[in-house]
């Protein structure tokens, strides 16, 4: 089957949808399909150091198009890159047909991907995945129209986890037996444990350095834990400078190593550098670092927030407060530090679960069954393409949507 995967952050860009992306187009290699993946990435340096950035490298047996997001760059202009995409799809699919379109992210790339479905008479799927489910659409009526639209006339809708799927439907209306749930998943054969020692407790926070996945409460809550620890913060993210200064404030830079951007063939050494994952978000698609982490023998630390309550079970794989709280965030954290018999329980059950349930073999067959049911069935035609152009909050700090 030939393949468009339309992506809205690729590597060199700092995402769990970045590693949701690559796992997948390596399974469809393997399976023998022909997939052409079209990303969009930044090349401006200011956005490039938010979540990195600059044309995606090469993927093993797939054709790669990297799109500059010229739009994004200018002002938010976000329709000026739905514009270059559909006719990169079209360009594309004009050299040689392609049988299915499948967009990551509703919007704009979701959004994109339908358009030029609909015009070249072929089937789409959209992964509905991030904050593309927590917040596009509340921001301005031009993505509330949008986000809409895909949501009603994609040919499938897949997203990480059921309480994810109802937060889209309380937001947007989308019912939630229009999605089909699909888990994350990791590469279990690279994230593996390792050794342990007998010195501080080594917590880790990795992935994009951002107040809303939590890591200034992290910060916040690490002088109210007795012991012997050390923490790492790895990544880069808008919030860097924030978490630098109020570490700073609280004294902790002996304490805490902030180690930067992390590229993704090291990361599995990373983990196995530490004992505990700490993932204070306020929500999540699918969390892929929470996976990874359950697949490196970790006791996870989270929140019982979107997207986590679906993997995570509090006492059982891992430990979870409440987002914000951070007292609480402080006293779970000082049991994993004192109380080495709980760590080692939480992280075997993480890593069986993870082992049993995430493994992208599984995933993948799940995502190209999908494909199988809509090929050859025809799209959605009668929506309007035109949409209504209304200020945003995004058109300012587009990186955020």
């Amino acid at each position: 089957m030939r393949i468009c995967f339309v992506s809205r952050r690729f590597f060199p860009a700092i995402s769990g949808m970045s590693i949701y992306a690559l796992n997948l187009l390596r399974e469809l290699v393997r399976a023998g399909h022909d997939v052409t993946m079209v990303s969009q990435y930044y090349g401006d340096p200011a956005r490039r150091a938010v979540y990195g950035g600059g044309p995606p490298p090469p993927v093993r047996g797939v054709k790669v198009i990297g799109l500059e997001a010229l739009g994004e760059q200018d002002g938010g202009d976000f329709e000026r890159d739905v514009d270059s995409m559909v006719f990169t799809i079209m360009r594309e699919h004009e050299r040689q047909p392609f049988d299915i379109l499948h967009a990551q992210y509703g919007y704009p790339t979701g959004w994109a991907t339908l358009v030029a479905a609909k015009r070249l008479r072929l089937p789409c799927l959209v992964s509905i995945q991030g904050g593309d489910g927590h917040w596009v659409g509340s921001c301005c009526e031009t993505h509330k129209e949008a986000m809409c639209r895909v949501l009603e006339n994609a040919g499938a809708l897949l997203i990480g986890g059921r309480s994810f799927a109802e937060e889209v439907r309380d937001r947007l209306g989308t019912p939630v037996e229009r999605f089909t749930i699909v888990p994350g998943a990791v590469d279990t054969n690279r994230f593996t444990p390792g050794e342990g020692t007998d010195g501080p407790v080594r917590l880790l926070y990795h992935g994009r350095v951002d107040r809303r996945k939590g890591v200034l409460d992290f910060l916040e809550a690490l002088p109210d834990v007795p012991g012997a620890w050390h923490a790492t913060v790895s990544g880069i993210g808008p919030d860097v400078a924030a978490a630098h200064a109020l570490a700073e404030a609280l004294n902790l830079h002996e304490r805490v190593t902030f180690t930067g951007y992390a590229e993704y063939e090291n990361v599995p050494d990373l983990y196995r550098r530490h004992d505990v994952f700490v993932s204070p978000t306020y929500a999540e698609g699918f969390s892929n670092t929470i996976l990874e982490a359950m697949a490196s023998g970790h006791a996870v630390l989270s929140c019982r927030s979107v997207g986590v309550v679906d993997c995570l079970r509090d006492g059982e794989n891992g430990l979870l407060t409440d987002p914000g709280d951070v007292p609480a965030l402080a006293v779970a954290l000082t049991r994993l530090v004192q109380d080495a018999p709980l760590r080692e329980r939480l992280a075997a059950a993480a890593l069986e679960e993870c082992r049993r349930v995430y493994s992208w073999t599984a995933v993948g067959r799940q995502i190209m069954g999908v494909y199988e049911e809509l090929h050859g069935r025809p799209p959605a035609l009668g929506f309007s393409e035109e949409l209504p152009i209304t200020p945003c909050r995004f058109r300012a700090e587009p990186h955020l949507l």
